[in-house]
């Protein structure tokens, strides 16, 4: 028999060995353990093919069917996501530490309909989406800097990077809303 105070306080370690289960091994921290700097970006880059289709879809409602609508639903679809893989093309592009001209030429690609494949295919090919993300600075020269000091510190908190990016992104968006649509209103 077990002594009485052995399972006053059970741990996550002693539950698993009671049940037979393998140990616990994830850090607490780690809210999407998976959610590598490549697998974010393809997310992203098929996401903003996938409302490509999705506008282009409603343009071709609104000139044959008339439903404007359609064009509102679809570019608003299309233009959150566009900002979704631009911070994303940012993230990846400071953790992977790519050119200011790559990042630069990552967001421009997502203004050309299906353009984020081909770009993710050629990142692909120059192992520029491989490596973990950079929790922690590391004797590079550019860890230092204060994007990098900022990447680090983000990383390390993942879920506030998460909820802090999606309220940045819908402000651009509500802002952009705001301004108007591109061309301007009819």
């Amino acid at each position: 028999m077990s002594s009485p105070d052995a399972n006053a306080n059970p741990t996550p370690a002693t539950i698993s060995n009671t049940l037979h289960l393998p140990p616990v091994t994830t850090p607490v921290t780690s809210v999407a353990p998976g959610l590598t700097p490549k697998r974010l970006f393809r997310m992203l880059a098929i996401a903003e093919a996938i409302t490509w289709t999705i506008l282009i879809t409603a343009l071709i409602m609104r000139a044959t069917l008339g439903l404007d609508w359609a064009v509102l639903v679809g570019g608003s679809i299309h233009g959150f996501v566009f900002l979704a893989y631009a911070f994303t093309a940012a993230l990846v592009g400071v953790n992977q530490r790519w050119p200011f001209g790559l990042i630069l030429l990552g967001v421009v690609f997502a203004i050309v309909p299906y353009a984020t494949i081909p770009f993710e295919v050629w990142l692909l090919r120059r192992d520029k989406l491989d490596g973990p993300w950079r929790r922690q600075p590391t004797d590079h020269p550019a860890d230092g800097n204060a994007v990098n000091r900022m990447l680090h510190w983000f990383l390390a908190r993942p879920l506030l990077l998460t909820v802090l990016a999606v309220l940045g992104i819908a402000a651009v968006f509500t802002i952009l809303l705001l301004i108007g649509p591109p061309g301007g209103r009819d």
